[in-house]
């Protein structure tokens, strides 16, 4: 079995997580992985558009250049 732990939290986190529990007899400990997953994609999506909009920039640098189209025209 699983090692378990308890931690505290006020009534005001305990109503929030009742809210958006799934299913009514989803363990606050199915919840908060599922929260925690929530976030870990978010956050490495946000990566990803972060990084494909910083190489949009530098691919518009590269392919609306004056130089390569008078060179392609030449």
């Amino acid at each position: 079995m699983a090692e378990v732990t308890t931690i505290q939290l006020n009534k005001t986190a305990v109503k929030a997580l009742r809210k958006l529990k799934k299913y009514p007899r989803q363990t606050y400990n199915e919840l908060i992985l599922y929260l925690i997953s929530c976030i870990e994609s978010r956050s490495a999506r946000q990566y990803d558009d972060f990084l494909h909009r910083a190489q949009q920039a530098k691919m518009r640098e590269l392919w609306e250049n004056k130089e390569d189209e008078a060179w392609e025209r030449a």
